[in-house]
C-alpha cells in the first residue's frame, strides 16, 4: 500500500499552517473546491504553504462566496529546498507550460529562463509559470515551491555563475560516451542543468559556455530531442546519478 496519500484534494496556500488555523480560501480556489470537486463542509483535504509541511484540514464552511478551512494536523514535516537549478531557454506556450511542470516534478528548486540569440518566445509570463509550478507541486506531492527568476541574458548568466557550482550544459556536440560518467563526481554539490532553445545554441554562445571553468558537458545520446524531452531526459539522469534521488 502507498504511504503517501494520492486521492485526496491537495491545495497550496500562503497562509502560515498550525493546528487550528483558519484558511479562507481566494476565489479560484474556492470555486475549485465548491463547483468543480463538489465539496461540502466536514470534507477533509491537505494544504501545504511550502513552509510548514503538509497539512490535514477540514472544510469549516461552504457558503456562495466563500469557502473557510482548519488545519487539524500536520502530516508531512517540511523537506528542506533542493539543491537542482533548471535553466532554460524559454518555450512557446503549451510546451514551456509542459516543461516548467516536468522540471518541478523531477525535483528542481529553481527554474531559471535564460534568453539565448535562438530562443523561441519573445516574453515569458512569470505568473503562468509560478502557477504551473504550484499545480505540478500540488498534484505530485511536492512541499517546497521552487523559485522563479525574472529572464537573463545567458551572457550575464555566465558571468555571475556562482563559484563552486556545477553547470551541466547538455551539448548535441559532446559525441558519443557515456552520459553517466561526467555526473558522478558531482554527488553532495549543487547542480545545475541547462537546456538550450530548438536549434541549439549560437557557435559564439557556445564558446562561451565551453570556456566557463563550472561547465560540465552532457551527452543525450544519439538522437535529437525536443528541448522539452532533453530536460526530463536530462534532469532524470542527473537527479539519478548526482542528485536527491540516491539519499
Amino acid at each position: 500500500m502507498a504511504a503517501y496519500d494520492f486521492t485526496s484534494t491537495r491545495l497550496f496556500v500562503d497562509d502560515a499552517l498550525a493546528e487550528g488555523a483558519e484558511v479562507a480560501l481566494g476565489d479560484s480556489q474556492a470555486n475549485y473546491v465548491r463547483n468543480v470537486m463538489r465539496m461540502a463542509a466536514g470534507d477533509g483535504l491537505l494544504l501545504f504553504n511550502g513552509r510548514d509541511g503538509e497539512w490535514g484540514a477540514r472544510i469549516a464552511e461552504v457558503a456562495k462566496k466563500r469557502v473557510v478551512l482548519v488545519a487539524e494536523r500536520r502530516l508531512r514535516e517540511q523537506t528542506p529546498p533542493g539543491r537542482l537549478r533548471y535553466l532554460f531557454a524559454p518555450l512557446k506556450h503549451a510546451r514551456l507550460d509542459y516543461m516548467v511542470q516536468k522540471a518541478v516534478e523531477m525535483g528542481a528548486s529553481r527554474l531559471s529562463p535564460v534568453i539565448t540569440r535562438r530562443t523561441q518566445a519573445a516574453r515569458v509570463n512569470l505568473d503562468r509559470m509560478r502557477a504551473n509550478a504550484v499545480e505540478a507541486a500540488e498534484q505530485c506531492g511536492v512541499l517546497a515551491i521552487p523559485e522563479v527568476d525574472e529572464p537573463a541574458p545567458l551572457a550575464r548568466v555566465l558571468d555571475g555563475w556562482p563559484e563552486g557550482d556545477a553547470l551541466i550544459f547538455c551539448d548535441e556536440d559532446a559525441g558519443a560516451g557515456d552520459p553517466l560518467v561526467p555526473l558522478v563526481a558531482l554527488r553532495g554539490r549543487p547542480v545545475a542543468v541547462l537546456i538550450g532553445p530548438e536549434g541549439g545554441f549560437d557557435p559564439e554562445e557556445r564558446a562561451a559556455l565551453l570556456r566557463s571553468p563550472s561547465i560540465v558537458r552532457l551527452t543525450l545520446g544519439p538522437r535529437i530531442l525536443r528541448a522539452d524531452t532533453a530536460a526530463v531526459a536530462a534532469l532524470a539522469l542527473v537527479q539519478a546519478v548526482a542528485g536527491d534521488w540516491r539519499v
